[in-house]
């Protein structure tokens, strides 16, 4: 089986001479199709950088991002778009949901920019919401649901495209420990029964423990890789 994603030799330098800060020192991952893994690492580890390589909001110094085989290099930016588009999906630590909006609006928001029916985006929406338990509070505003069902709200707006990849930065960074248990949990099952790799930044080892891969950054190089496969 070939990586989703193959990084070599990839660097990421801010500024130039006395100023010049090197966020990337020469990475090599790969991460394979279906795989749970946490990057975890103190601040300025180089960890935040690489998911915004990942997630084709950065691109690197130096090196090689291969997704799917594919050299993110050579796309255009039209191109890299595409690919967050339909390939990759967000989440975050705050949740970025619209406040007066439904939690099924929300999650309908990026099939509209797929150009999806309107009929076919209420199915696909009110399905990914039933994957992460929330069908019945459709219909409810942010405002009126916890933070656990928000996040979960969020998630259903990452998977409701269908993605090769999500990128969860923080996912359980705002809830208390029993949520944070019930999205780790939810993170699980999704990645289990969709086959979804996932990818999750966490300062939280009893966060990562869920995961069966465990990346460790330090002064932006890998200084611990756990390596297991799925």
């Amino acid at each position: 089986m070939s990586p989703l994603v193959s990084l070599r030799g990839v660097e990421r330098v801010y500024g130039e001479g006395e100023a010049e800060v090197r966020a990337l020192d020469g990475i090599d991952l790969d991460f394979m199709p279906g795989e749970l893994v946490a990057v975890m690492g103190p601040s300025g580890s180089g960890k935040s950088t690489c998911m915004n390589i990942l997630g084709c909001l950065d691109q690197p110094t130096a090196g090689s991002y291969k997704f799917a085989d594919n050299e993110t290099r050579e796309l255009t930016q039209d191109q890299l778009a595409l690919l967050r588009r339909y390939y990759l999906g967000f989440i975050f630590q705050g949740y970025n949901l619209l406040a007066r909006t439904s939690a099924v609006d929300n999650v309908e928001l990026p099939l509209v920019y797929r150009g999806v029916a309107a009929r076919e985006r209420r199915e696909r929406a009110l399905e990914a919401l039933r994957l992460v338990g929330l069908e019945n509070r459709a219909h409810h505003a942010p405002s009126e649901l916890s933070g656990g069902q928000q996040q979960r709200v969020a998630i259903a707006r990452a998977i409701v495209t269908g993605p090769s990849m999500l990128l969860a930065d923080e996912p359980t960074g705002n809830l208390d420990t029993a949520r944070k248990d019930d999205i780790m949990r939810l993170l699980v099952n999704l990645n289990e029964r969709l086959g979804i790799t996932i990818v999750m930044v966490t300062h939280e080892p009893e966060m990562a423990e869920y995961c069966r891969r465990q990346v460790h950054f330090r002064d932006g190089k890998v200084a611990e890789d756990t390596g297991a496969r799925c």
